[in-house]
């Protein structure tokens, strides 16, 4: 097993897809010294299970940039790595059933077409057309965006970390970081950051973890679940706090694999085809958080328990919008964590409390369509020390102290 370093450039925490998206725009910019430390195994937080949707329309201009760009580099991910992606582009629909709804998607569609998105406003006959299993009955109308797609979370990660690794960086894994160096930062007393402790486990069987330093110019907090703890760990706010994410997967009843992705927001409900079964998940309208200290300090891979109360509902409304659902049988049900912030945007950028410490995390479940834009402009911002495009959206210096409260996120 290679050793760490005692000093590198930069230090990313976090090994899913946003942290390898950061280390890999990094090295395509020209910086070699690159170290990822990754707590367990890469995509072990919440990446893994992921739904993997990426769709291209965003609230503002820029966003929608950052996801359009997101799906350009899957496209092109496996061909330059080697690795496998899962990436396809059948589109997605999103359905109305009244006007409210159909006025929403239509603004939407108007401002997709002056983004440069392929997109139509279609009739319910022919959503049905496009998705043959859909019960259109009380459906007004739809909206197709023609190049939005579907990944495999844990592949396209893999290939993004590959693509670093090619790049210079180096990827560790089964190293938690446990605390956050700083120095004073010249005249002004300023903080800064200088670096991490992290546990290094011992060779032998038995052995206690020794606690090394890694001295670094910049960190990059992108531990996910783990951002807000990671940043009070350097004294930083990072605003973001879990909650339960439902979405169940039927046995394989023989879905074409050429299936758009489907939206219905007044429903609750997405859908997507995976390898012949069917995902549904949801967006309910009442969430279930999940404090971090009910989560185990060795959570990878896992899952919470399951509750059928609470995803029934939108259950209810899966198989209205399309009946198939109501004698599939199901595979698997699965209940697992995703951060979310307040104001449901991601969190970007230097730290205004600690120099040279940058956040990369909250991605509001749309991790998967985010993380190749947001990585790449957070490396342009990391490596010319300002970014290139107006990110404030999701600036970190938006959120105020008080956000950070733990019972205010609940």
């Amino acid at each position: 097993m290679e050793s760490i370093p005692k000093q590198a450039q930069v230090v990313i925490i976090g090994g899913g897809v946003i942290g390898c998206s950061v280390a890999y725009h990094l090295t395509r910019l020209g910086w070699k010294d690159v170290v990822l430390l990754e707590r367990k195994e890469l995509t072990c937080g919440t990446t893994w299970h992921a739904a993997g949707l990426v769709g291209q329309l965003r609230a503002t201009k820029n966003m929608t940039k950052l996801a359009q760009y997101t799906s350009e580099l899957y496209a092109t991910l496996e061909e330059e790595t080697g690795q496998a992606t899962g990436f396809k582009q059948n589109g997605s629909i999103s359905v109305a059933p009244d006007a409210g709804r159909f006025e929403e998607l239509k603004r939407g569609a108007s401002m997709a077409k002056c983004f440069g998105l392929e997109v139509e406003v279609i009739s319910p006959r022919e959503a049905r057309e496009l998705y043959p299993l859909l019960n259109i009955d009380d459906l007004v109308g739809a909206v197709f965006l023609l190049k939005d797609g579907q990944t495999n979370p844990i592949d396209v990660t893999q290939a993004l970390a590959k693509g670093a690794k090619m790049g210079g960086a180096k990827i560790f894994e089964n190293m938690r970081v446990c605390g956050i160096e700083t120095k004073n930062a010249g005249t002004s007393g300023a903080r800064q950051v200088s670096g991490v402790k992290v546990e290094v486990p011992s060779l032998g069987s038995g052995e206690a973890s020794e606690l090394k330093t890694i001295s670094a110019e910049i960190v990059v907090n992108c531990a996910g679940l783990w951002g807000h703890q990671v940043g009070e760990m350097a004294g930083v706010n990072v605003p973001l706090h879990a909650a339960e994410h439902f979405y169940i997967v039927t046995e394989n009843i023989g879905l074409p694999s050429t299936l758009p992705v489907l939206r219905d927001p007044s429903g609750w409900i997405y859908a997507k085809e995976d390898a012949g079964k069917m995902l549904v998940g949801c967006f309910e309208p009442k969430s279930k958080p999940r404090p971090l200290n009910t989560i185990p300090e060795d959570f990878s891979f896992g899952q919470f328990e399951e509750d059928w109360e609470h995803f029934e509902p939108a259950m209810l409304n899966a198989m209205h919008r399309i009946p198939k659902l109501e004698d599939a049988g199901i595979h698997t049900f699965f209940n697992g964590p995703e951060s979310f912030t307040p104001d449901d945007r991601y969190i970007l950028g230097e730290a205004p409390e600690l120099k040279n410490f940058y956040v990369a995390a909250g991605l509001n479940s749309i991790g998967i369509q985010s993380a190749g834009g947001a990585g790449k402009v957070l490396s342009e911002w990391i490596v010319n020390g300002y970014p290139q495009i107006d990110l404030w959206d999701v600036d970190i210096r938006r959120f105020h102290s008080f956000q950070g409260n733990s019972r205010y996120l609940k």
